[in-house]
């Protein structure tokens, strides 16, 4: 009975290992919220957030080909009314496209018309988990109000080439997106970025 019971717990050790590995393996792709914080200075607010952005094989493979990423980054605030809908304050919405240079072997970030050249993709991601709102006019908020802070990180497939995006329909390889982060802001226990 006793090398029954040891062997049916070594199997299901091996179980467990297997069924951690595989879970650990497909949460290691993607795009997670590490922090998300708001900062006062001269300008008013700004929203801010770090990802950890891992990109699997198949879209590492795409871009090393030369097809272009875009990372759309989307900051909203809103106030909760109890007599209507919640009302937004603030939006903001950034795009940043990932790049590569096949002649040059240079990894580019390009925000509108600035851009970052990059010897390796680690360097770039770690440039494009980091991401921040427009300013926000402090007098959008009241000092004493409470407010629900919300912040995502996705890719656009859209933005794809159209041959790419019929497969992106049928894959999730190409689904990159952290989903909605969101927090409670507090105007009053902000503190500027020189304290």
């Amino acid at each position: 009975m006793m090398g029954f019971t040891m062997l049916y717990c070594k199997k299901l050790l091996k179980v467990f290992l297997l069924v951690w590995l595989c879970t650990t393996a497909a949460y290691a792709e993607g795009i997670i919220v590490n922090k998300a914080e708001a900062r006062l200075s001269e300008d008013g607010y700004q929203l801010s957030a770090d990802f950890d952005v891992h990109l699997n094989a198949v879209v590492q493979q795409a871009l090393s080909l030369g097809v272009p990423l875009y990372f759309v980054g989307e900051f909203s605030l809103t106030r909760s009314r109890w007599y209507w809908l919640d009302e937004e304050i603030f939006q903001s919405e950034h795009s940043v496209k990932l790049s590569f240079n096949v002649l040059t072997r240079q990894y580019r970030i390009s925000r509108g018309s600035l851009f970052q050249n990059f010897s390796s993709m680690e360097e770039m991601i770690r440039i494009l988990a980091r991401q921040n709102s427009d300013a926000i006019p402090a007098e959008l908020l009241q000092k004493d109000g409470i407010y629900t802070a919300s912040v995502r990180l996705r890719l656009d497939t859209k933005q794809l080439p159209k041959l790419m995006q019929v497969n992106v329909l049928t894959s999730k390889d190409w689904d990159f997106d952290s989903g909605w982060y969101r927090w409670v802001l507090r105007p009053a226990q902000i503190r500027g970025k020189t304290e």
